[in-house]
């Protein structure tokens, strides 16, 4: 189990060391010059030039990977050429909002894959209803989703608000950045209510995708074991259908789920910028939205090795946590 644990952090070290020198090269290569962006198209010559000494731009290259490396392991992710304000203050501002729409999406998304991969292999009644319509829904693009969800639940029915994360204007910021604990930790039920049919939109048109891909893992893992041998056994022994969907067939099909989940949760965190953008929530994909137009390196290079570092390490605890749901990954 150690062994196993020091693998996947020691690859995971590796990685994001590949992810920075990667996301430092992109910035390098870019025919977009940061300090014109940083400083406006009218400024003069000297200017930019008393610029780029300030930012380290004149330094030889291997220089400024060092110092961007160092800087990183110091949790400096540059200076902002758009709001001129620290990357890594930026992103502390908006990333709690990203946090909690994503793991409210990844909430919905096992719940309804979940739900999804039971009900098919188990063949409850009305699965085929369900399916269809978790289908029908991931296959829309999450943008048009988006559209289609707030033409029907906002504008035409007008049950659920279409922006934004809160409708009140004194809404709490703090201890976490995360309006519905922060609303609880007020005592604010209000404002939780409020907040929580904001993410309702937004959550479903994330989820939706990742949760037929969940789904349809567990059900062939479920449907396989319900074949195996031991299942066979199990019914034998008289068990309900129900028990050995449970207590046998579910466990052994946990691990391929769990790595498709954890692969699904990466990939929220790099699909929640079209619908951050979609519903303005203020999360780092409306951040990263208004950053590209400026040209603003510093800031699109800090979110992205931020999705990275989130990604892997997602990756990293589902891979553990396989080895605890099944031993036997750790002898394959």
């Amino acid at each position: 189990m150690i062994k196993v644990v020091a693998k996947r952090l020691a690859a995971m070290v590796a990685i994001l060391l590949v992810l920075s020198a990667s996301i430092f090269i992109l910035q390098k290569l870019s025919h977009t010059d940061p300090v014109h962006a940083y400083l406006g198209a009218n400024a003069s010559k000297q200017a930019i030039a008393q610029e780029r000494h300030a930012l380290g731009y004149d330094r030889p290259l291997i220089d400024q990977y060092f110092h961007y490396i160092k800087g990183l392991l110091t949790g400096d992710l540059g200076q902002s050429l758009r709001t001129r304000r620290p990357v890594a203050t930026d992103i502390g501002a908006y990333l709690p909002a990203t946090i909690e729409l994503t793991f409210f999406a990844l909430f919905l998304a096992v719940l309804l894959g979940g739900l999804l991969g039971l009900a098919s292999a188990g063949r409850w009644r009305g699965s085929s209803a369900f399916r269809f319509l978790l289908v029908s829904g991931a296959s829309a693009p999450s943008f048009l989703l988006a559209l289609l969800g707030i033409l029907l639940f906002f504008n035409r029915l007008h049950w659920l608000p279409a922006t934004g994360d809160t409708g009140y204007n004194n809404a709490p910021t703090g201890p976490t950045g995360i309006l519905l604990i922060d609303t609880l930790v007020h005592g604010q039920l209000g404002m939780f209510g409020d907040a929580f049919r904001h993410l309702i939109l937004p959550g479903i048109c994330v989820a939706l995708g990742p949760a037929v891909s969940i789904g349809r893992v567990l059900r062939t893992g479920l449907v396989s074991n319900l074949r195996s041998n031991y299942v066979r056994t199990a019914r034998a022994k008289g068990l309900t259908e129900r028990a050995v969907l449970f207590r046998h067939a579910l466990r052994n099909s946990l691990g391929a789920t769990l790595s498709m989940t954890g692969l699904q949760a990466g990939l929220m965190f790099a699909g929640v910028v079209v619908i951050e953008t979609v519903f303005a929530w203020p999360g780092i994909g409306l951040y990263t939205d208004q950053s590209i137009p400026a040209a603003d390196f510093p800031a699109i290079g800090g979110v992205t090795l931020i999705l990275g570092i989130g990604y892997v390490v997602i990756n990293t605890a589902v891979d553990i946590l396989q080895v605890v749901a099944d031993p036997r990954v750790a002898f394959a």
